[in-house]
């Protein structure tokens, strides 16, 4: 399945260059003219990679990139700057940024950036929400000082749903990701195994980690903001 990129760029020629070289690449991409409707998108759909311009209408990038960290979204974010002091880099950097480049930069330059950046998440080994822990080289998962069993089916669905913690992720993604382009979309299977998961990480637990969206479909997320 294509990578997907959202850009959030508030200049037309500018994003519309970055859409054309990055869909020539064979990457699916999104984008946003402004800092409000980026930052609804990084929440609410699922991507692979977000190319953040700092200076965006009615909210800058540091801003959406605080919020977004803030509330657990880990998804690899390059940002993208026309000031190129060191002071605006190490901030960016601090507030949860995964690389930055500054305009004007060559196609090139930003093709290896997103390459790199793709498979840096790609290889994380460890993947944290709140106090869930995946080791994705083990395959162990422990809530809190507690181990879970998974079965491989319930791995991989919990890996894809902390890999996109924060975002809701449908049923169709599900299928498509955990299950493969052969699933039968007409059978409840994502459902059962979604509940499988729900309780062998939840239960017993206060703080509930995965959340039905009705009619959206699920999103992994603390929501009491506890790292």
């Amino acid at each position: 399945m294509a990578l997907k990129i959202l850009v959030v760029e508030d200049e037309v020629k500018v994003a519309r260059f970055l859409r054309r070289g990055l869909e020539t690449e064979g990457y699916v991409v999104d984008t946003a003219p402004d800092g409000p409707s980026g930052e609804r998108k990084a929440r609410s759909e699922s991507f692979d990679l977000i190319i953040l311009d700092v200076l965006l209408p009615r909210k800058n990038g540091f801003e959406i990139l605080k919020d977004l960290r803030a509330d657990g979204v880990v998804t690899p974010v390059l940002l993208l700057t026309a000031r190129s002091t060191t002071e605006d880099i190490v901030g960016g950097l601090d507030l949860g940024a995964d690389d930055y480049l500054t305009k004007p930069f060559s196609f090139e330059v930003l093709l290896a950036r997103v390459r790199s950046l793709l498979r840096r998440s790609k290889t994380r080994t460890e993947l944290r929400v709140g106090d869930l822990q995946l080791d994705t080289v083990s395959h162990k998962a422990l809530r809190g000082d507690r181990s879970i069993d998974l079965t491989a089916r319930e791995y991989s669905l919990l890996e894809y749903l902390m890999r996109h913690a924060g975002k809701m992720v449908s049923r169709l993604d599900l299928a498509r990701e955990v299950w493969g382009y052969d699933f039968d979309p007409g059978t409840n299977i994502v459902d059962v195994y979604v509940n499988h998961v729900r309780k062998k990480i939840d239960a017993g637990y206060p703080s509930k980690l995965l959340h039905t969206e009705r009619g959206k479909g699920y999103i992994l997320e603390d929501r009491n903001g506890t790292a």
